[in-house]
């Protein structure tokens, strides 16, 4: 193996998905999506699996901190392992949305495949409840959460770190937006 080629090769995959594709008007959008949410009094349901979750419990923690909007994901052992068992693997996410949510929630869904069960379910039952939703997924193109989102957020890549890393990115510009301080966030 090349390693300067490999190492030249993953990079342009970051600078494809982040400065060659503009995905500004969409994060313009959710922004305004969360600070509708904040206005409601309204919060936050964000949700994956693996390093989606581990996404998720980081962007969490950020909305809060630095915009103070009300945001909450499901990485409690005991509500996974609980709801797992009593409901199945693939609905415990819908199931604890169903439990949590209420009128005018947001929900985003992260999913490198945007093929997990469980997230797909998930989304379903943001639509049954009329919450918006907001899919951020990667590899193929038309995979089944992505068709399911209000704003879909696509990562060109089949690479889980690529994927993740360009999810959080753009999450946190989101957040960072809102905050609108240049000097933090340059």
């Amino acid at each position: 193996m090349d390693e300067k080629k490999f190492i030249s090769k993953y990079l342009d995959l970051y600078k494809k998905n982040l400065f060659e594709k503009d995905v500004s008007e969409e994060l313009i959008k959710l922004k305004k999506l969360l600070l509708k949410t904040k206005k409601l009094n309204n919060k936050i349901i964000i949700e994956g699996n693996g390093g989606s979750a581990a996404i998720a419990s980081h962007v969490a923690v950020d909305f809060i901190k630095l915009n103070n909007i009300r945001t909450i994901n499901f990485n409690e052992a005991e509500l996974i392992t609980c709801f797992a068992n009593d409901y199945g693997y693939e609905n415990w996410l819908a199931k604890a949305l169903e439990y949590y949510s209420v009128k005018d929630d947001l929900v985003i869904l992260v999913s490198s495949s945007g093929r997990s069960p469980n997230i797909i379910k998930a989304a379903q039952k943001t639509k049954e409840l009329k919450l918006k939703l907001i899919t951020l997924t990667g590899f193929d193109k038309n995979n089944p959460l992505k068709k399911l989102g209000d704003i879909n957020f696509w990562v060109d890549s089949r690479a889980y770190n690529i994927i993740e890393n360009t999810h959080l990115i753009w999450l946190l510009a989101v957040n960072d937006l809102i905050f609108g301080n240049a000097e933090y966030t340059a």
